[in-house]
């Protein structure tokens, strides 16, 4: 273990760096072999998640197979609920499915405040042996869902395409919902910190559902309670790189912006260049190829990780996809994309260190 600390911690610093980094969403998963044979075997997903030696087996794999500069806790957005009183599985092919939504007061009344230690410690386990073992090679992430997300799942009690259960909510008893949304933000904030105190350097929030609400609704509904869960995270952790990631957040990019985290995630439907002019100087960025590339061509998939760092170069860049890695793209396609962002900055004919 060298004296430097990893690649992504000080990209995601701003500190000047050799390359952009590399990691991709959900790079632990369907689309490696080695995933599926264990999925096999445990076929549970939660027992996958909550169990520390499968949750950090299934965390090196991409590590051990492709050397990405992150290295991210394989768990599951939902995985805090128990501890707050929510019951949850995860049904392969259908996704998750909560066995009493949450409608009324009375269910919110009677949350608990997360203690993660306590509720969730496969989770400290998990990320203090992943930092034991890749050392300065990788930095280790972790992350949560931000509270619409989680709000929006307890409230449909499930996946949905039209959202219009936690709509009906927000328009018809507010009340309720931010009330809803505070405990959620309150005991996220104490996850992130917990993860944080078990060896994450980089943490990621993901507001998966936030790109369905207008730009009004986001405003009254996720940015107060996005930035209340940065507020409460950097007022103890402040050295920490935030990210915040959004699917279909074209619309809400300043927004995101707003909220205090380090850097934003962009998904793929938006130019990078176009992105990053539409974001502040000091706000980094990360992303955004399109993760259905990588059913493509070598060619197809460096032109388009040149293009991406082209763009951002002078900015603070770490590459990824736009969403999660795909089920079903090529296992070879997905070790090429680390490759070639990690031989990127030769291809552009940069000098080392040029890239902020």
């Amino acid at each position: 273990m060298t004296e430097t600390a990893p690649l992504l911690l000080r990209a995601a610093r701003g500190e000047q760096v050799e390359r952009p980094p590399v990691w991709m969403m959900r790079q632990a998963g369907r689309y490696m072999k080695v995933y599926r044979d264990l999925r096999d075997r445990h076929p549970g997903f939660r027992e996958r998640s909550e169990n520390p030696d499968l949750s950090y087996e299934i965390s090196m794999q991409p590590f051990e197979a492709f050397k990405p500069d992150g290295v991210i806790l394989f768990s599951d957005i939902l995985t805090p609920l128990p501890g707050m009183g929510i019951d949850f599985d995860i049904v392969e092919s259908k996704g998750p499915l909560i066995e009493d939504p949450i409608r009324t007061m009375a269910q919110v009344e009677a949350l608990r405040p997360l203690q993660p230690g306590e509720s969730m410690p496969f989770v400290g386990e998990v990320l203090t042996r992943l930092r034991q073992s890749v050392g300065n090679e990788a930095a280790v992430l972790g992350f949560v869902g931000a509270p619409w997300t989680l709000a929006a799942y307890v409230v449909e009690g499930k996946s949905s395409k039209n959202y219009a259960v936690i709509k009906a909510m927000a328009f018809q008893e507010p009340a309720l919902l931010h009330k809803l949304l505070n405990h959620f933000a309150e005991s996220i904030a104490a996850y992130l910190r917990y993860q944080i105190d078990s060896g994450a350097q980089v943490v990621q929030m993901f507001d998966s559902w936030a790109g369905q609400l207008s730009p009004m609704d986001y405003d009254t509904f996720a940015a107060p309670y996005q930035k209340k869960v940065v507020d409460l995270v950097k007022q103890t952790h402040p050295d920490t790189p935030f990210i915040l990631y959004i699917s279909g957040s074209a619309g809400v990019i300043e927004r995101m912006a707003r909220t205090g985290v380090d850097i934003v995630s962009l998904d793929w439907t938006v130019d990078m260049a176009e992105g990053l002019a539409r974001l502040p100087e000091h706000v980094g960025v990360q992303g955004n190829v399109d993760p259905g590339l990588l059913f493509g061509t070598p060619e197809a998939i460096q032109a388009r990780i040149d293009d991406t760092v082209r763009k951002a170069r002078g900015r603070k860049h770490i590459l990824n996809l736009g969403h999660g890695i795909l089920p079903g793209t090529p296992e070879e396609n997905g070790q090429f994309f680390f490759e070639a962002g990690k031989s990127v900055m030769d291809r552009l004919g940069e000098q080392r260190g040029a890239l902020t």
